[in-house]
């Protein structure tokens, strides 16, 4: 299962009421320098294979494949002086980039 941190859950119901969507969708695709590379999409529906999670009052659409790899890991939000965005710890991953935004499994 996937956690969302109170900070970025907060963050994700402000992008979700500007875009005027309904869900975050957490998900894998392949590439990236280490093989795999985590997405987050605001979108209006989920789709009939996905898992829908909702914490913090926002709804999480995961599809299975992306579910096993993703399994453990935590969504936050960080802003600090040298930026701000969404931070993802995953448990599952072997390596990870320097960047953070791609992983082995």
């Amino acid at each position: 299962m996937i956690t969302l941190t109170e900070k970025a859950g907060a963050k994700v119901k402000e992008l979700l009421a500007v875009e005027k969507k309904t869900g975050l969708r957490v998900y894998v695709s392949g590439g990236g320098c280490q093989g795999f590379s985590y997405g987050m999409s605001l979108e209006d529906m989920s789709l009939a294979q996905d898992r829908i999670l909702e914490m913090h009052g926002v709804k999480v659409f995961i599809d299975a494949q992306s579910e096993k790899m993703l399994d453990g890991t935590e969504i936050d939000f960080v802003d600090s002086l040298e930026g701000s965005g969404f931070s993802i710890k995953n448990p599952n991953a072997k390596s990870t980039c320097g960047c953070g935004n791609s992983f082995s499994a």
